[in-house]
C-alpha cells in the first residue's frame, strides 16, 4: 500500500511526539511492505511566525490531497496570554476543520492497569472502562456569530445547529456503537437549550433505523458527574461541540495521563489524527514529553487506512512498554525514559526486534534499546 500523509508538527512538543509516530509508521511500512510518503506543512504559532497566517493556503492544499493527516499540537503562551491578539494559532485548527469538513471528533478512552495508581478514581471504578466520545466538530457556539459591543461591556456567542449537522455525526456514532457494545448515550442540555432539544429529536428519530442500539439521554451536568462516579457505564457518547470539548478533556484524566490519549477527526475529506494534549511549551525540546498519545493516534490513522493488523501491532507495542515500566516523566517522576527512547522501543517492538530482556542501563543513556 502506498499512501500520502500530510504531517503538521505544530508548536511546543508537537514536533517531538510526531517524530516518534513517524518512526512507528516507518517501522510498519518496513515490516508489512507499505510505503508512506510524508509532506510537512505549517500550522499554528509556528506558521504565524513564518508566514503571518495560522493556516497557510499551501497547508490546506496538501491536506486536501493527502490520504490522512498526522498532527502534533498548536498553541503558544504569547498568544494565550494576550487577549487582544487578532491572529491566534487556534484559528488555524478551526479553519482546517471547516476546510476539510471534519465534522466528527472521535476520542477513545480506556484504562491501563499499570497506570491505575495515577488516576484520581478508585481502582474498582477503572475496571472495564472502555468508551468512545463522538464530538460534533464544526457547528455550535465555536462557529456561531460572535459580537462585542462598542463599549466592551456586552459580548455575544451564538450557538446554532441544523438537523443535517446533527444527523451526519449521529449516524457515525450509531454505526460505531453497532460494532461495540451497542449502547449510545446522547449528552445534551435539553431542559434549557433549544439546540439540545433539536439534538434529542434527531437522535430519537434516527434510533428507529438502529434498533439494535440501546439509546439513553443524559444532561451534560449529570454526565460530567457520572464520568467520575461510574465511567464504565458508557460505551459511545455523542454530544455537541462545546460539551464534547469539555467532557472529553475530563474523561482524559481517567487513564492517568493526558499524554496517553489519541483522537481522530473525520468527515467528508481527509481525516486528521492527533493526541489530545496541548502544545506543552514548557517541555519543548527537553525530550521528556509522552509520545504515546501521538503514537496511538498513528494507530488510529492505520485503522482508517484499513491496516487493522498493523494498528494492533502498534497498540501492542504501547502495552509492552507500559507493562515493562518504560514510561515518560509524566507517569513516573523518578524512573522515567525519554520521549525518543519510548519511540525507539515501540518501533523495535513493531519490527519484532525486542527480546525478552532489555538493557535498561543503556536505555537510560539513550544507547541501543536492545541487549
Amino acid at each position: 500500500m502506498n499512501k500520502n500523509i500530510a504531517v503538521i508538527n505544530g508548536d511546543g512538543i508537537g514536533p517531538e511526539v510526531t517524530k516518534q509516530s513517524i518512526k512507528i509508521l516507518d517501522a510498519v511500512a518496513s515490516r508489512f511492505g507499505h510505503a508512506f510518503q510524508y509532506t510537512y506543512c505549517l500550522m499554528g504559532a509556528d506558521a504565524i511566525d513564518k508566514t503571518g497566517s495560522p493556516l497557510p493556503d499551501e497547508t490546506i492544499e496538501v491536506c486536501l490531497s493527502s490520504d490522512a493527516i498526522l498532527f502534533g499540537a498548536i498553541g503558544h503562551p504569547k498568544y494565550d496570554n494576550d487577549p487582544t491578539a487578532k491572529v491566534r494559532p487556534e484559528q488555524g485548527l478551526l479553519k482546517l476543520r471547516k476546510s476539510l469538513q471534519l465534522f466528527a471528533n472521535i476520542r477513545p478512552v480506556s484504562t491501563y492497569p499499570t497506570l491505575n495508581h495515577l488516576s484520581p478514581l478508585k481502582p474498582k471504578n477503572l475496571e472495564g472502562v472502555d468508551m468512545v466520545i463522538f464530538r460534533e466538530l464544526t457547528g455550535g457556539i465555536y462557529f456561531g456569530k460572535k459580537q462585542l459591543s462598542e463599549d466592551g461591556m456586552t459580548a455575544l456567542d451564538e450557538c446554532t445547529y441544523s438537523r443535517s449537522e446533527i444527523e451526519r455525526v449521529s449516524r457515525l456514532a450509531f454505526t460505531y456503537a453497532q460494532g461495540r457494545r451497542k449502547h449510545l448515550t446522547l449528552v445534551d442540555k435539553a431542559n434549557v437549550l433549544e439546540t439540545s432539544r433539536l439534538w434529542r429529536k434527531v437522535v430519537q428519530d434516527l434510533s428507529a433505523e438502529y434498533a439494535d442500539v440501546k439509546v439513553d439521554f443524559m444532561f451534560v451536568d449529570n454526565a460530567a458527574m457520572q464520568l467520575m462516579l461510574n465511567p464504565k457505564q458508557f460505551d459511545v457518547v455523542l454530544t455537541e461541540n462545546m460539551f464534547g470539548d469539555i467532557l472529553s478533556d475530563e474523561a482524559s484524566i481517567i487513564s492517568g495521563s493526558l499524554g496517553m490519549l489519541p483522537s481522530a477527526s473525520i468527515g467528508a475529506g481527509s481525516a486528521l489524527f492527533e493526541p489530545i494534549h496541548g502544545s506543552y511549551p514548557q517541555a519543548a525540546g527537553k525530550d521528556i514529553a509522552n509520545p504515546v498519545g501521538s503514537i496511538l493516534s498513528a494507530a488510529m490513522l492505520l485503522d482508517h487506512l484499513g491496516l487493522t493488523e498493523e494498528a494492533s501491532e502498534v497498540r501492542a507495542g504501547v502495552e509492552w512498554t507500559l507493562t515493562h515500566g518504560f514510561v515518560t516523566k509524566d507517569i513516573d517522576h523518578v524512573n522515567y525514559y525519554s520521549t525518543s527512547t519510548i519511540g525507539d522501543l515501540i518501533r523495535d517492538y513493531v519490527e519484532q526486534k525486542l527480546p525478552a530482556g532489555v538493557d535498561r542501563e543503556h536505555l537510560s543513556i539513550s544507547k541501543s534499546t536492545i541487549i
